[in-house]
């Protein structure tokens, strides 16, 4: 990391992040630099004594650099309304806090009840190649002392209305898809934010204000800037739920987090741990998930087979109590008992088929959220967060889940239904997925060619057990 400061107001410009490349086409092969719109500082400073707040940029600030214990500090000083005033900044120690630089700001002689007024950048010019998606994710976050972590995005934000939030705060941070600006005040607390909506232009909302206050206590202030990535360990490695500044989701948050939390920590034991690449790791896992759940979809197809077999029975005891629901109720329990079934037996057939969607639904938002997958190649696939650009695998998840669909049919009676659904949904979810991230069509696929072999191998059983109770084959009459 590297970091500019100005003398004007002793602030942080700008910060580039070399190991992240930019992805924006008017600069090619250069380093992603987390910057505010307009050329502003990234953070300004200003102090608040009752109704005055006196911006610190009018200032000009004397500078000094100095490496204390491994430490590079930056050391600025001057006066402001005839007070001492000096801001520090020390750089991290260890590779592990690179992206995290410590703050202490001296107001000499402060009146009571003064503080620092920290203002977040407005925005953080966007480096992807879809522009308009990274403006789109841009958002002030907080932490409350409850614990809640509080997202708001720029497009919730009315023009002109200010939603002021009572301290005390863990953080405040802004974001956009990939990277972040957080400030923490882990020793004097953040007293309260403000967040404020901008003009829109052509009904997008990219910019906004937001700002926090610092109390001087004893004329001194002290906290921390992360200035990075949205690297998960990394923001789960600084605490206060920092790794949770980006909800994935949305109103369904609280359902899907849990799992997405799940399955990175996951991928990237996997990655960590094998060394493979990405594109291997989600094979990998992508097979791991399907051999995981196969005892359960062995029990889910052979009580399908057995519900099979008792189809003629349930519909003679239908006809039979037509009349009396009660008798039914009471005939239909004895009737699944006399085969080791309860009437619950056909929902829970269905459990293992559902089990999983939820992490299918969660590598949606990981690929579409996670920096970790940005720009990573593999195979033909220049970024499995992007969209298939030969659309491949869409095609290669489409086949895979008809030849399921096809396999499944066999030993069973055919009915209009079930062929329509059969050749419908492989078609209607592949043009669903063609633009959806490669990643997800390459698990979702890979989970369809695992489950290929048990398919068969059960559809078979599925036409022995026929054979044996002398069904007829499909589309075949006895005679």
């Amino acid at each position: 990391m590297i970091a500019w400061y100005s003398s004007a107001g002793g602030s942080p410009l700008a910060v580039e992040l070399t190991d992240y490349a930019a992805r924006e086409p008017t600069r090619p092969e250069g380093p992603v630099v987390l910057k505010s719109p307009s050329n502003r500082p990234l953070i300004q400073y200003a102090i608040q004594s009752g109704n005055t707040t006196t911006a610190l940029t009018t200032t000009r600030f004397a500078a000094r650099e100095q490496s204390l214990g491994g430490h590079e500090v930056i050391d600025y000083t001057g006066t402001v309304n005839a007070h001492a005033v000096r801001v520090v900044y020390t750089s991290p120690g260890s590779d592990a806090d690179r992206y995290l630089v410590h703050v202490s700001v001296e107001y000499d002689s402060a009146p009571p009840n003064t503080s620092l007024r920290i203002e977040l950048p407005s925005a953080l010019t966007s480096m992807e190649s879809d522009t308009l998606d990274d403006i789109r994710h841009l958002a002030y976050g907080y932490r409350a002392a409850n614990g809640d972590v509080t997202s708001l995005p720029f497009a919730k934000l009315d023009s002109g209305v200010t939603k002021v939030v009572p301290g005390p705060l863990g953080w405040a941070a802004v974001r956009n898809k990939y990277f972040l600006v957080a400030v923490f005040a882990p020793d004097s607390g953040i007293d309260g934010a403000s967040f404020t909506g901008e003009p829109r232009v052509n009904k997008v909302a990219t910019t906004a204000a937001g700002a926090v206050a610092v109390p001087l206590k004893g004329g001194r202030a002290s906290f921390d800037l992360y200035m990075g990535p949205q690297e998960f360990e990394r923001l789960r490695a600084l605490g206060h739920g920092l790794d949770q500044v980006n909800p994935y989701a949305g109103w369904l948050h609280a359902v899907v987090q849990p799992f997405a939390t799940i399955v990175t920590r996951v991928l990237l034991w996997m990655k960590r741990t094998s060394g493979l690449t990405y594109g291997w790791v989600i094979i990998i896992f992508g097979v791991a998930v399907r051999l995981l759940l196969w005892p359960l979809n062995q029990s889910a197809m052979r009580t399908s087979i057995r519900m099979q077999r008792l189809q003629p029975e349930l519909a003679e005891v239908q006809r039979k109590y037509k009349s009396d629901p009660k008798k039914q109720q009471e005939a239909l329990v004895k009737l699944y008992q006399a085969h080791g079934m309860t009437p619950f037996s056909p929902m829970m057939g269905c459990l293992p088929m559902l089990l999983p969607m939820p992490i299918l639904f969660a590598l949606y938002f990981v690929f579409l959220n996670t920096i970790e997958f940005r720009g990573v190649s593999f195979l033909w696939m220049h970024d499995i967060s992007a969209a298939d650009p030969y659309y491949i695998t869409p095609i290669v998840m489409g086949l895979s889940m008809f030849a399921l669909s096809w396999i499944g049919m066999r030993g069973t009676p055919p009915t209009a239904q079930t062929r329509m659904m059969s050749y419908m949904m492989p078609v209607v979810l592949t043009f669903m997925f063609f633009r959806f991230a490669a990643g997800l069509n390459l698990y979702y696929a890979v989970q369809n060619l695992a489950a290929i072999p048990q398919q068969w191998l059960l559809a078979r059983e599925r036409a022995g057990a026929a054979a044996s109770s002398g069904a007829a084959p499909p589309g075949r009459s006895k005679s």
